[in-house]
């Protein structure tokens, strides 16, 4: 059986690493929750990357519906070409749109299935895919067939906790919280995008980051994403290790950091903090 040990561009822990495998050893769904940013749609390419799987990706909105993960019946366009009077009118599959269930069912090699943000479509959305992702077939009723998955695709799930998922969908899942890296796995991380960066500067730019992240008050921390184009900037202007270690009250602001901070409340916090700190150094 094929096994997920995560790939040269993605920092896998060891409680991830089982979380996956237990899923596809289950062929249950892996939900996978965590603060935005924390790898988990990405999860999803490098399990099919590094299982040599093709990716079908399903990206959830408010106004999503499950019907459309199945297939979508345009009975509007085919009132029109009957109208016109187009051959193409009495072949009704003509007017069937697949969608990515029915795509990944249909696969000649199993895929992984991305159903990423679950939480944002209306709250029945998760159990109007339970018998489907249970039994791994549906009915067309257009057509009057029966689609089977051809074989039992891994289904990958993310969420961003906006909602409360159902029990009953919970229940058929195997769920797994990626938690916020530490400072080593985040040096690891950074080591994966950029190779031969100095360990200096990565030590004082991450001290830093954490630290933002550890502000009282602060309504969006950052992310790895964002740590990652912060450190970008610094290597593109030239910003050493020295420069990030002056902890001068009139500096307490990181440089560059619009790439860190991303709201005025946040950035006109620190600048609070910044004038504190100068009055109370007088």
């Amino acid at each position: 059986m094929a096994r997920f040990t995560g790939t040269e561009t993605y920092v896998a822990t060891e409680d991830l690493t089982v979380a996956v495998n237990a899923a596809i050893t289950l062929e249950r769904p892996l939900l996978v929750k965590g603060e935005p940013g924390t790898g988990k749609s990405v999860l999803a390419e490098e399990i099919a990357r590094s299982l040599n799987a093709p990716l079908l990706t399903w990206h959830i909105k408010s106004t999503t519906k499950a019907q459309q993960g199945l297939y979508e019946y345009d009975a509007v366009s085919r009132l029109r070409d009957s109208q016109l009077g187009e051959s193409r009118v009495s072949d009704i599959r003509n007017y069937i749109k697949r969608g990515k269930l029915w795509e990944a069912f249909g696969s000649e090699t199993r895929p992984v299935l991305l159903i990423d943000e679950i939480d944002k479509a209306d709250i029945e959305f998760p159990n109007d895919l339970l018998l489907e992702l249970d039994r791994m077939e549906f009915f067309v009723y257009e057509t009057g067939e029966t689609i089977k998955a051809r074989q039992r695709p891994i289904v990958i799930i993310t969420s961003n906790n906006e909602k409360e998922l159902p029990d009953a969908f919970l229940r058929r899942c195997f769920f797994h919280y990626i938690r916020f890296p530490d400072a080593e796995t985040m040096a690891r991380i950074v080591g994966v995008h950029y190779p031969g960066i100095k360990h200096r500067l990565v030590e004082e730019a991450l001290k830093i980051f954490f630290d933002v992240r550890e502000v009282p008050g602060l309504r969006k921390k950052p992310s790895t994403s964002e740590l990652l184009d912060w450190l970008k900037l610094l290597l593109s202007e030239d910003i050493g290790p020295e420069q990030l270690r002056e902890r001068d009250t009139r500096k307490l602001i990181p440089p560059l950091h619009g790439a860190l901070l991303k709201n005025e409340q946040d950035v006109s916090l620190f600048e609070k903090l910044a004038f504190i700190a100068r009055r109370e150094g007088r």
